[in-house]
């Protein structure tokens, strides 16, 4: 993962996508694979390494996944290329996030979209943080407010509303919803 809250520049992308046995996972991408099975096959790679380097370009950005598509973000590679990147409403959401933090706001967001809910709890408690911050603590929020908040993030709103609950972002009680947790900005 990248320290600066921005995505490497040019020479860096280039470097990471040319080292060891990525370039083949890319071209594979670019020539229309995006599962795993079809990446390996045109790659001429195990399962094993595929998913290795996919995770590695998905932590730079170049790379996210849907279910078991992936898709590589070429626009990702323009921005750099010509230098024009612009951050999405995500990469500022928290001037104070932490470099950890901001990358992995960064490998789960695109374009302000929640693209998958990270499957390791400490990457999920990061997103459930950003996403709690839409919530003004003190405030009483109907379930149907909840939801039309969560769908601007992701279409599977009812599974962000159970996590929040879960881990105590939020509370409800009679189809009411509050803030009980999370980062507060002052």
């Amino acid at each position: 993962m990248y320290e600066s809250e921005s995505l490497p520049d040019a020479a860096s992308l280039l470097a990471l996508l040319v080292a060891g046995d990525r370039l083949p996972v890319v071209a594979a991408l670019v020539l229309g694979d995006h599962t795993i099975a079809g990446i390996a096959a045109r790659a001429e790679l195990s399962t094993r390494d595929v998913l290795r380097v996919l995770t590695r370009l998905e932590s730079a950005g170049l790379t996210s996944v849907d279910g078991s598509a992936w898709t590589l973000h070429v626009d990702v590679l323009r921005e750099a290329v010509s230098g024009n990147r612009r951050p999405s409403a995500i990469d500022n959401a928290d001037p104070q996030a932490s470099p950890a933090q901001a990358a992995v706001l960064r490998s789960f967001f695109r374009a302000g979209r929640l693209v998958r809910v990270p499957v390791q709890r400490a990457k999920r408690l990061v997103v459930l943080d950003r996403l709690a911050r839409d919530f003004e603590p003190g405030v009483r929020y109907s379930e149907a407010e909840v939801n039309q908040l969560l769908l601007a993030y992701n279409s599977d709103y009812a599974a962000l509303r159970r996590y929040l609950v879960d881990e105590d972002y939020l509370a409800r009680e009679n189809g009411i919803y509050w803030r009980t947790g999370g980062t507060v900005e002052l």
